[in-house]
């Protein structure tokens, strides 16, 4: 665990992929510890390896399950097709943590549908699948991730949600290391709506030829209490 006033230590599922590297780099660049999660160790070994000598800091490359064991905050940023079963394997190691659900219910080839799951939404079926010693939170869904990869900012807001709403607070300090502004989205249940809104930017993307169509919420924003 880490001492006071220190960052903690994020483990980063799928981070050799599109969306977890991203997100792994820019954090690495804010100066949080950064583990990259694969089912392949030695590719996460390798990912790791190249994020450190760009970032000039330590990252490390490790098994999904390794990685969740040895980070206080894990993200998990893997496809649907492979999320029930990323989970089952890491849900020993993350009794009594905090797990970041990015996943969106997308369903080859129709992923302009949205298409939610049983449970409701995919942060939903995360919960279910953790149990009740873990804490749950879901977001970053509506980013594109070829945007993240850029060195500017990101003209994008982050919906979280979360039934506790510390945890959530926690996560909109990610957003925001990751140069992203988050938002509180309310119970994780509300997730629903971020998970298909996904779907909906795919096909507003293809229409009007956008290069990556995120979500901005407009007005002045106060948080109360």
């Amino acid at each position: 665990m880490t001492g006071p006033g220190a960052l903690p230590t994020l483990a980063v599922l799928g981070g050799t992929g599109h969306l977890g590297g991203a997100l792994a780099r820019r954090w690495a660049l804010a100066g949080y510890p950064v583990i990259l999660g694969s089912r392949d160790a030695g590719r996460a070994a390798d990912a790791a390896a190249g994020l450190a000598a760009e970032c000039r800091t330590s990252v490390r490359g490790l098994a999904n399950r390794a990685a969740a064991d040895a980070a206080e905050i894990v993200v998990v940023t893997v496809p649907w097709a492979t999320q029930q079963a990323v989970l089952e394997d890491i849900r020993s190691a993350v009794t009594g943590k905090l797990v970041v659900d990015t996943t969106v219910p997308l369903v080859p080839p129709r992923v302009m549908r949205v298409q939610l799951p049983a449970e409701g939404s995919a942060a939903v079926r995360a919960q279910q699948i953790l149990g009740a010693a873990v804490t749950v939170v879901s977001a970053f869904h509506n980013v594109a991730a070829h945007k993240l990869t850029q060195s500017a900012g990101v003209d994008c807001d982050v919906l979280v949600f979360g039934d506790q709403k510390e945890a959530r607070e926690r996560v909109v300090a990610l957003a925001g290391a990751a140069g992203l502004r988050g938002i509180h989205g309310g119970a994780l249940a509300n997730s629903a709506a971020a998970e298909a809104l996904t779907s909906i930017l795919i096909f507003i993307n293809k229409t009007y030829a956008v290069d990556g169509a995120g979500l901005r919420i407009t007005g002045e924003l106060r948080l109360g209490g």
